[in-house]
């Protein structure tokens, strides 16, 4: 049985970096899902949108697809934008059937991949006791995404580091440059800032904008193409029936066991 192509929906945005981060995510995903079909799409800004790839998957007679949101927390576009978007675009394609898998959030993965930025950016092994992270997220008004953000402070918090606090670039406080200020004066001798974004954009520069202001010491980058990512955008694609699964069994030995470890 041919496996379902898997339809990565991303926001979109006006910044360049942002779509160029989603394609590279795309081909190393296609990458590990060898003989798996793996496609981009926008909701806004970027081209080819959403609509339109399910179009031309829909004429090249593929009657199954997986669409994958590109989407950290069950927010307003996990849960409005999206289900409208593919309602809309498959109404007048009534053989093509869209499965809608879960976003990737929350999951060690990301935990993992937050890490790896971090240690990128320049922290050690041994940096962790004294310091403070900052993990900045886009913000939402949606208070289910919010309060993901804040658990998994909570969590991360117990792995070592001297503190972890949430903070978000919009609708949400408080904001990057405050959570900064408050690690130092409780007393952090190092604060470091974990962009909890996927792509670069206007809100992450507003992130990073944040970190400058309050005076991190690390400024981590954001999440893009990490391994972890893409071990987490494989695993929710096999979540969603046999036809993954068996396209998961060609995927890399290094892949199967990252997708066995975490969620």
């Amino acid at each position: 049985m041919t496996p379902a192509p898997l339809l990565l929906v991303a926001h979109g945005s006006r910044d360049p970096r942002h779509a160029a981060t989603v394609l590279a995510l795309r081909e190393k995903v296609a990458a590990a899902l060898p003989g798996v079909r793996v496609e981009a799409g926008f909701l806004d800004f970027c081209v080819p949108g959403v609509p339109q790839v399910l179009e031309r998957l829909a004429a090249e007679g593929v009657r199954d697809v997986v669409a994958l949101p590109l989407l950290l927390t069950r927010a307003f576009h996990a849960k409005a934008d999206i289900p409208a978007v593919l309602r809309a675009a498959t109404a007048g394609l009534p053989h093509l059937r869209v499965r809608r898998a879960r976003v990737l959030g929350p999951s060690p993965l990301l935990t993992a991949a937050l890490e790896r930025r971090l240690h990128e950016a320049g922290l050690a092994p041994g940096d962790r006791s004294p310091t403070g992270v900052v993990l900045a997220s886009a913000g939402s008004s949606d208070p289910e995404a919010s309060a993901v953000i804040a658990a998994i402070a909570r969590e991360w918090r117990r792995t070592g580091w001297c503190a972890v606090r949430p903070a978000f670039a919009s609708a949400s406080l408080p904001r990057v440059a405050d959570a900064v200020r408050a690690l130092r004066a409780e007393g952090a001798r190092r604060v470091a800032v974990a962009p909890y974004v996927l792509a670069p954009g206007r809100l992450p520069d507003r992130i990073a904008r944040g970190a400058a202001e309050g005076g991190a010491d690390v400024l981590a980058g954001v999440l893009g193409a990490a391994p972890e990512v893409v071990a987490l955008v494989v695993r929710r694609y096999l979540e969603e029936g046999a036809e993954g699964a068996a396209a998961g069994a060609a995927a890399s030995p290094e892949l199967r066991a990252a997708l066995g470890r975490s969620a």
